[in-house]
């Protein structure tokens, strides 16, 4: 028998049944980016690795892709670094200090 894995997202949504082959997730059921949207904030990751219980979450993830084969939907999902996280809101943060100071980003020097 396979080794089934369940996902919690951060609404409460689960999503059971999966295998794991490498880092992906192989579902049966249809999954698509909806079923993620606006629930990876945390995700709980529940199985068995070498015969002991598993249960990991990790916070700020993102779904790196989902295909579909003949065998169900494969879907992989990351944990974004503190370190890209900070990036963006220091970009974030520059691109609303332009705006607000009517600065064009784009014009070149």
């Amino acid at each position: 028998m396979e080794k089934l894995w369940k996902i919690t997202l951060s609404d409460g949504t689960k999503i059971e049944n999966l295998r794991l082959n490498g880092n992906n997730f192989i579902s049966e059921a249809k999954i698509t980016e909806n079923d993620f949207r606006g629930k990876l904030s945390k995700v709980i990751f529940e199985g068995k690795v070498e015969g002991k219980d598993f249960k990991q979450e990790c916070n700020n993830m993102e779904l790196v892709q989902i295909a579909h084969y003949e065998d169900g939907y494969y879907f992989v999902l990351r944990e974004i670094p503190q370190e890209e996280l900070d990036k963006l809101k220091i970009q974030s943060d520059i691109e609303y200090i332009a705006m607000m100071s009517d600065i064009d980003m784009e014009e070149e020097m």
